[in-house]
């Protein structure tokens, strides 16, 4: 799928880049720092996110101010402008109705927009989010000077030997190959000083008076072991929102690994929450084979066996793809696990059945 990348400019003369990707009811998401409309598709942490949440929906997205693709070079990263950008878009793709999705920073910024528009956002959900900022949660002194740790930690993110300690928040089981791209991410994402400012507001952020007000279906989810963001905040943000309903999730990664247990756990409560029955067959014909396939396999996934069954060796499909033969061999044993096969021969015959390669006849 491609994406329709676009510009639009907040009230403050900001210019913000959002995208378009999927077909069907509008989903939107709460931007948050570490994002990039372009670096995020071809991402081994973001790309099985991605394709889920535009699986049955038309995903709208957006870099936040001084982000990615949106301008970097802005004055005022205070709250309320950050809830503004959320508004200035959804005006933007001329979106009447929509559900949100806030997490991270991100779910601070969806509540406080549902709480000031509950007439345009039809379901709420939260992931790994917060109503209180890490200065805000009545912490120890010692807690408070981690918190300014944190800080200082990111205005040491360029310097050699830093700029690891962010991934082993966010995914701290993640690979070597996803902690590494991670790492990027935080250069192409924002500039550190970016960076120590939006945390600086989220960190004292308090909206748990706008979460009171909140009356829209809402659905929280949190990683138990969360190393980001503690759980009992998760907690805390459900307690606030009137009958909200909060799952647990066994994890302790801030952003789930698609080969983790917790995934299918999240998904099947995302897609029931948003009214979708995966296990429903589409008009008495069963799911597609595409959408089969996307239960399992990744992009990077279906792409490496749609060449393996046309035939490359491993070093050729690493070279056509600007990877290394290792990352290629760990794909393949990936696909045989996911798929359930044994040899590079049934994952050719299963390529040619999931219509991934046309047969000639």
């Amino acid at each position: 799928m491609n994406q329709d990348i676009r510009f639009c400019k907040t009230n403050d003369g900001a210019r913000l880049a959002y995208a378009r990707i999927g077909q069907g009811p509008p989903l939107v998401k709460a931007g948050t720092w570490l994002s990039h409309l372009e670096y995020d598709w071809n991402s081994p942490v973001w790309q099985p996110w991605l394709e889920n949440w535009s699986r049955f929906h038309s995903l709208y997205r957006y870099d936040q101010r001084g982000c990615g693709l949106s301008d970097w070079n802005v004055s005022d990263f205070s709250f309320d402008p950050l809830v503004g950008d959320l508004e200035v878009i959804v005006d933007a793709a001329r979106l009447d109705q929509f559900d949100l999705l806030g997490m991270s920073q991100g779910a601070a910024v969806a509540i406080a927009y549902t709480a000031r528009h509950p007439e345009r956002v039809k379901r709420l959900i939260i992931y790994g989010g917060y109503v209180r900022g890490a200065l805000r949660r009545n912490r120890s002194p010692e807690e408070i000077e981690v918190a300014e740790m944190d800080l200082n930690l990111l205005k040491m993110r360029d310097e050699p030997g830093y700029s690891h300690v962010i991934p082993a928040y966010i995914i701290p089981d993640g690979t070597p190959e996803q902690v590494a791209w991670y790492n990027k991410l935080q250069l192409v994402s924002t500039p550190a000083e970016n960076a120590v400012r939006l945390q600086q507001t989220f960190q004292q952020v308090d909206i748990r008076d706008l979460a009171n007000t909140i009356s829209i279906p809402t659905l929280v989810l949190q990683a138990k072991n969360d190393q980001a963001v503690p759980f009992e905040e998760g907690r805390i943000t459900a307690s606030h929102i009137p009958g909200a309903r909060f799952i647990t999730l066994d994890s302790r990664n801030h952003i789930l690994l698609s080969t983790e247990p917790a995934w299918p756990h999240f998904w099947n409560e995302f897609y029931r929450f948003l009214g979708i029955n995966i296990e429903t067959p589409r008009e008495n014909t069963g799911p597609s084979i595409q959408d089969r396939i996307l239960l399992k396999l990744s992009a990077r996934e279906r792409e490496v066996l749609r060449l393996v069954a046309e035939g490359y060796p491993n070093a050729e499909i690493a070279r056509k793809l600007v990877l290394s033969e290792k990352t290629i061999r760990n794909h393949v044993s990936n696909i045989y696990a996911k798929l359930q096969i044994n040899s590079r021969g049934e994952a050719i015959v299963l390529a040619h059945k999931f219509g991934l390669v046309k047969d000639i006849s």
